[in-house]
């Protein structure tokens, strides 16, 4: 008998740019395994990185082709890089406003993609049909979840099969608080955003009544009329619990026929925003899903869409990139204002920036904030940046856009459905468990360890980039699958009932 040997196969290694001094691990690798041309010095889990040149101590790690850290001491090639050789560094960006915007090659009109969607009074084209129950103040959120629940325990969705359903959205502020001001100005507009973005066919706003979030107040600074469609009461003057929520439901009822008559219709892909997120992120979330997003955010600008890209603590030291895509001065400074907002607001907070990455997003491979950035940043493609929105800003110009907003999730994704968001995509490495209403979530698995392992919750594998599957072609799902779910397709978050409590305002200022 003949025993051959088989040679040891090579963990697969990725480098992203010609400059970098790092290779990115695809594969575990073990110690003293021959990879790249060098010897492991010891075990590099896979996502993380390997350096392949010599680095000095306090030398530039480059990946991307742009500075992610500093070593804190003398790197050998064939050494693990990760948080214990590798600070964060601080850098002088040259923001180059405008330099890289190149013109976007738009589809003809007549070769636009479509969707169906439903077309609301005021023009703006919504994907789902939900009639939301939006609360003032924390005060009545109990009450707006005993309406929201009694809806739902009960038949009287039965008769309106086109309605999505009935959704409380409650939150933790709108008293002890100034009513003047930077936090009482982002509850406002979120309140507001949320009472108008097309996904939700009728609303009603419950309130305590002696609360310092005044309905009253919003309704006349918005010049807003209540209707059939958007009703207010307040607990103090219907009278308490029982009462308000009876009377609650009556007009719910009275919504729901109004809702249900609401049909979908064909409508360009242009009338479609797009909320771009990312959670739970490791290191191939800037080689897979987030390029790939990126690259369906690119065929949406071209097609006449709008891509909200946002999370500005997780654009941090790749700010400099978007800042070259500005279509003027006034957007690049805008956004550069943003930026010295947020180091400003976390020195005051006795923070820093590089307090993300989370741990997860560490054990998956990712250092530092710098790195962090450059990968979320991928998920805004390659179009010009078109403007940049304060949290919770209505969206009105077409392209691609970015809105300031924190990194965490419920609360960044919050700002851009109030900003008119109608479809969103959320890339996850480590296995985000995330859902929203009324806007439906797209989750794009970044490797295919968690697209297997959480299989009931992604709709996306972007782990076979790994195995040659091409950015663009994957960009091309991706953009296909957001028709599908703009059309009324069930994205797996839906499925699972998720999206009832990631209505998270983001909360600024003292509480009073």
């Amino acid at each position: 008998m003949n025993i051959r040997s088989v040679p040891p196969v090579e963990p697969r290694t990725v480098k992203l740019n010609p400059a970098d001094n790092l290779i990115v691990a695809v594969d575990h690798i073990d110690k003293g395994v021959a990879v790249a041309g060098l010897t492991s010095l010891v075990r590099v889990p896979k996502g993380h990185k390997m350096a392949i040149k010599p680095i000095p101590a306090g030398g530039p790690i480059i990946k991307f082709g742009q500075v992610i850290g500093v070593a804190k001491s003398a790197i050998a090639p064939g050494d693990w890089l990760h948080e214990h050789n590798v600070g964060m560094a601080e850098f002088e960006r040259d923001y180059a406003i405008g330099s890289s915007a190149v013109p976007v090659d738009m589809v003809p009109e007549r070769e636009r993609a479509t969707f169906e969607g439903f077309r609301r009074a005021n023009g703006k084209a919504g994907t789902r049909n939900y009639i939301g129950i939006l609360t003032s103040v924390n005060c009545s959120a109990s009450v707006a979840r005993f309406m929201a629940e009694a809806v739902n325990r009960s038949d009287m969705l039965a008769d309106y099969p086109n309605v999505d359903g009935v959704v409380s959205f409650v939150h933790g502020t709108g008293c002890g608080m100034a009513s003047l001001g930077e936090g009482f100005d982002i509850l406002k507009r979120t309140q507001w955003g949320y009472a108008s973005n097309p996904n939700l066919a009728g609303v009603l706003l419950v309130g305590l009544g002696c609360e310092v979030f005044q309905i009253g107040r919003m309704k006349e600074l918005y010049g807003i009329a209540e209707g059939d469609t958007f009703q207010t009461m307040t607990i103090q003057d219907t009278g308490g619990t029982r009462k308000t929520v009876e009377a609650g439901l009556a007009r719910i009822r009275d919504m729901l026929p109004i809702a249900n008559a609401a049909r979908r219709e064909t409508i360009a892909a242009s009338e479609l925003v797009l909320a771009l997120q990312c959670g739970g992120s490791d290191g191939y979330s800037g080689i897979t899903a987030n390029p790939a997003l990126g690259a369906a955010a690119d065929l949406l600008v071209r097609h006449g869409g709008t891509a909200i890209l946002s999370e500005t603590p997780e654009i941090y030291g790749a700010e400099h990139l978007l800042t070259r895509r500005a279509v003027s001065r006034e957007v690049g400074e805008k956004l550069i204002a943003r930026i010295r907002w947020w180091e400003d607001y976390t020195a005051r907070n006795h923070g820093e920036m590089n307090n993300n990455p989370s741990p997860g997003n560490k054990a998956g491979g990712l250092t530092t904030i710098l790195e962090k950035s450059l990968g979320a940043a991928a998920k805004g493609g390659t179009t010009p940046l078109a403007a940049v929105y304060e949290y919770a800003e209505p969206v009105r110009t077409k392209g691609f856009v970015f809105m300031d907003t924190p990194g965490y999730d419920p609360v960044s994704a919050t700002g851009q459905v109030a900003g008119g968001a109608n479809v969103l995509c959320f890339t996850t490495g480590r296995g985000s468990a995330y859902g929203c209403k009324p806007t439906p979530s797209i989750k794009l698995a970044t490797n295919s360890d968690i697209y297997r392992r959480m299989t009931d919750d992604m709709d996306i594998n972007c782990g076979d980039i790994l195995d040659g599957v091409s950015i663009e072609d994957k960009g091309k799902e991706i953009f296909d699958l957001i028709l599908r779910v703009a059309s009324g397709q069930r994205s797996k978050s839906e499925s699972l009932g998720y999206g009832d409590n990631e209505f998270v305002p983001w909360q600024v200022g003292a509480v009073m």
